[in-house]
């Protein structure tokens, strides 16, 4: 297979290229030269800049290929060809209020060729069109190699809310942002059976694709522009903005089963309907809106392993999803606007915990003859909306702002029982849940200083934020038990109890400066620094250089340093989840306990701090042609104090065992700052564009080469010296390292002809090392550990426009069905063959997708 990809690739770069030279110049409305203006090819990455003259050379893909040029302070211009090879551009001056900034810079001046940093900028709309993933975690896992998203099971809340990171991070440790602006995070902490486990992070599929324009990833450290979580780098998403064109999508899709335990030919039906309008208000303003529908069905893949079975759903949670998102903007005059974006998501998801058979103790046969399979369902409610007005200052511009998310996490337990109440038990239980709220108030001044060395931008800021998190409790029968030795609550998740009730905030104020110079034409260097104070634990000030130099026209050399921070999130601190057990009539609790508890105090356990960062990366861009481009960036990222969730530490334990029996605690474990990790890793981005025949062929080779370590042995308590197989065992060890793949390689192919394209894709997935539930000293590397070996997963989709407002598209996600390498079930953290890697474990989803635009 490996032959073949280059194989594939070869061909493309060496076929006859049929492209067509554009010669033009581009000027002001007053027939000033624009030095240094921005002409690209429209929706490709070809592209280039104006020489002293003004005057620009572009290769485009074709006759009737629309161009784009733009310039700081200007408005920008789109022209189509019509066949022509020479083409000039006027720009008006416009208003600096439409102009827009890329993630990683604050500079308007600054393209995303331009940065110091890598940035990926993703065209969403282009991607969905191509490819048959649905949501936005599984649509950048596929466009963006340093993105790793794994879908769960049997991880309880995490089956419901996909982990997410970059560069093999935590989910926590990449910054969120939409429209430039801090996107809240989701109130669930993963616990049990995922990835990320001990972390929080931001929940993508709140967000719909079909409002997205385009997405994108800084991949460098940027805590020092953005703050706290940025370690891993940024992502922005940004909505659209069309106006007068209503576009609406219907897509369907469904798995082709296998391992299921009757003859379903197909499972796991994923629908989606999705709604855009946008209409304009005055000259520059307008509101865009946008509804989507998403259905996810089931999937099971349990019947793997005669006599291994420990549960009889493993697949895919069911999940419905809907959304209702807005992107405003209103001229309030020709100096000041206000904008406003935002939106309200509604998710209920039905995930199934592992099976309880016929004759477990915590079955009551009397309600289930044949045992049970519990299923948690989720209700998840997020909202979001932000305000602000932009208003210019002479030739500065100011940004006031406020910003407000909130995500609640309420759980019920159905297809279940309280054995403890035997035969009368309820069959459904309200667990409680959680829910986090995140408001921030922002200002920003920046200024571009046109005649200051060859461009000079300052940019200053402040930011409020006042974060809440709160717990609460679930109904009496989920969590209690009524009869001494019996198991409490509802099986497959236990509520929370009133003695987890919380209601706890905090507040952080942030002020940063954030400069770019271009020395010369050539060398762009840039220094940023911000300080936060945190009402919790305090202040931290973190710094970050970057530079780019320009040695030829088609290459060009960048770097930066970076330190960064991560504060605690408040989940983190103040989760806290009880399940009471009675041992001679005894209550004795088992805890997940809150970082400030008795529980932790008693044991010494320290109070949680900011998780540090030391971040470099260097890298090169060439550009030998305008049709050939490649990128390289190398990445170290030291990471200090990183926070983890503990194993468990029982009261038969001969250093604290005494302490948790006059607690009445059984089981504890907690949230504490435990390791530390190094991650070196290389993104390699390769790209070509060529005629062929009559139509046109983009291949793309974009893979990530990634490696984390985990430095010396845990950090531990005093009293738990010793302990540190317990305080982050072997299986952590592995589940922190394999938060990605160590390398992953996508390798593409779009060919465009008239109204005809074909999109061919493979994907390889490095092998990937875990260790299972049989991990003692004394067992053997074979039996002990599980390996993933490399697998290559091959999509295509074909797609034809009828008319410009009629498109069709059909394909295969991993047309050749390939699996991942099955393992013992019952070894396995997720109780099926496969642990939940990268790849998923659902074989060939066939899809259609119809586009019609009004």
């Amino acid at each position: 297979m490996t032959k073949k990809i280059f194989f594939f690739l070869l061909i493309s770069m060496s076929a006859f290229a049929q492209r067509i030279t554009v010669t033009g110049k581009v000027t002001s409305s007053t027939g000033e030269v624009l030095a240094g203006a921005t002409v690209i090819e429209k929706s490709t990455h070809t592209g280039t800049t104006t020489d002293a003259n003004g005057q620009y050379r572009l290769s485009v893909s074709a006759a009737n290929a629309v161009l784009v040029a733009s310039f700081v302070g200007y408005d920008k211009v789109e022209l189509p060809l019509n066949g022509l090879t020479t083409l000039d551009f006027s720009l008006q001056e416009g208003n600096l209020l439409n102009q827009v900034e890329v993630v990683g810079s604050r500079s308007l001046n600054r393209s995303p060729t331009d940065t110091p940093a890598p940035v990926d900028i993703i065209d969403l709309q282009k991607v969905i069109s191509r490819t048959g993933q649905l949501d936005v975690n599984q649509l950048l896992q596929y466009a963006a190699p340093s993105f790793n998203s794994n879908r769960q099971t049997g991880a309880d809340g995490a089956d419901h809310v996909d982990p997410a990171s970059l560069r093999g991070l935590g989910p926590d440790q990449t910054l969120v942002l939409i429209n430039g602006k801090r996107r809240h995070q989701s109130s669930l902490v993963n616990l049990f059976g995922t990835r990320g486990r001990g972390n929080t992070g931001t929940d993508l599929n709140a967000i719909p694709a079909s409002a997205i324009e385009r997405i994108e990833i800084l991949r460098d450290g940027a805590a020092a522009q953005y703050g706290s979580d940025a370690i891993a780098g940024v992502i922005n998403i940004v909505l659209k903005t069309t106006t007068d064109v209503l576009e609406v999508n219907a897509n369907a899709g469904a798995y082709q089963a296998k391992y299921r335990f009757d003859d379903k030919k197909f499972d796991g039906l994923n629908y989606n309907l999705n709604a855009n309008y946008g209409f304009k208000i005055k000259k520059d303003g307008f509101v865009n809106l946008t509804a989507d529908y998403n259905f996810r069905d089931h999937t099971n893949r349990a019947n793997t392993t005669p006599g291994d079975l420990v549960r009889r759903q493993y697949g895919d949670p069911k999940a419905q999803n809907s959304a209702l998102y807005l992107n405003a903007r209103l001229p309030l005059s020709e100096r000041t606007q206000l904008y406003a974006f935002g939106g309200l998501n509604y998710r209920k998801g039905d995930a199934y915990a592992w099976t309880r058979f016929a004759d477990n103790d915590r079955n009551v046969p009397a309600i289930y003859p044949d045992g049970f399979d519990p299923i948690i369902s989720s209700k998840i409610n997020d909202r979001s909306i932000t305000v602000g007005v932009r208003h210019l200052l002479g030739k500065a511009e100011l940004d006031v702002y406020n910003n407000f998310g909130s995500n609640r996490f309420h759980y019920f337990v159905n297809n279940t029982l309280n054995t403890s109440l035997g035969a009368s038990s309820p069959r459904s239980f309200d667990a409680g849940g959680f829910q986090l709220n995140q408001n921030v108030t922002g200002l920003k001044f920046s200024r571009f200083y046109k005649e200051a060395l060859q461009g000079f931008n300052f940019a200053a800021g402040a930011e409020y934020r006042m974060e809440n998190y709160q717990i609460f409790a679930g109904e009496e029968a989920s969590y209690r038990s009524y009869k001494t030795g019996v198991a409490p609550g509802a099986q497959g998740f236990p509520g929370f109890q009133p003695g987890d009730v919380i209601n706890k905030g905090r507040s952080n104020l942030g002020v940063y400066v954030d400069m770019e110079a271009d020395i010369t034409k050539a060398f762009l260097f840039g220094v940023a620094a911000r300080y936060e104070h945190y009402s919790d634990f305090g202040g931290t000030i973190n710094g970050k250089l970057s530079a780019r130099y320009k040695v030829t026209d088609f290459l060009t050399l960048r770097a930066t340093a970076s330190t960064g921070f991560r504060a605690p999130s408040l989940p983190q601190i103040y989760f806290n989840s009880t399940i009471t057990n009675f041992v001679n009539g005894i209550p004795v609790q088992v805890l997940i306990a809150r970082n400030n508890s008795q529980v932790t105090q008693t044991l010494g356990i320290p109070k949680l701090k900011q998780e540090t960062s030391q971040n470099l990366s260097a890298g090169i861009t060439l550009n030998p042609t305008n049709n050939l481009s490649l990128t390289v960036d190398g990445y170290l990222v030291k990471i200090k104090n990183r926070i983890v969730l503990t194993g468990q530490f029982s009261d038969d334990d001969d250093a604290i065992g005494k302490d948790l029996k006059a607690l009445n605690v059984g089981q504890a474990q907690f949230f504490t700052n435990a390791i530390s990790t190094t991650t070196k890793g290389l993104d390699v981005i390769l790209t070509h564009r060529t005629g062929l025949g009559n139509g046109s062929l983009t291949s793309s080779l974009a893979a990530n080469f990634n490696q984390l370590t985990i430095n010396g042995e845990p950090n531990t308590t005093p009293k738990l010296k010793g302990k540190e197989d317990i305080y982050f065992n072997l299986r952590e060890r592995y589940f922190t390292i394999a938060s990605a793949p160590p390398s992953k390689i996508n390798l593409s192919f779009d060919y465009t002809l008239r109204k005809f394209n074909v999109m061919l894709r493979f994907v390889r997935f490095g092998e990937i090392k875990l260790a299972n539930w049989n991990y003692a000293e004394n067992v053997p590397d074979a039996e002990k550990f599980d390996i993933y070996k490399p697998k290559v997963t091959t999509d295509v989709t074909l797609g034809y426009r009828f008319t410009p407002k009629v498109g069709l598209a059909l394909g295969a996600t991993n047309i050749f069905n390939v699996y991942p390498t099955m393992h013992v079930p019952s070894l396995t953290e997720s109780g099926g063959a496969w642990d939940p890697v990268q790849m998923g474990n659902n074989g060939t989803f066939w899809f259609t997708r119809l586009n019609l635009k009004f």
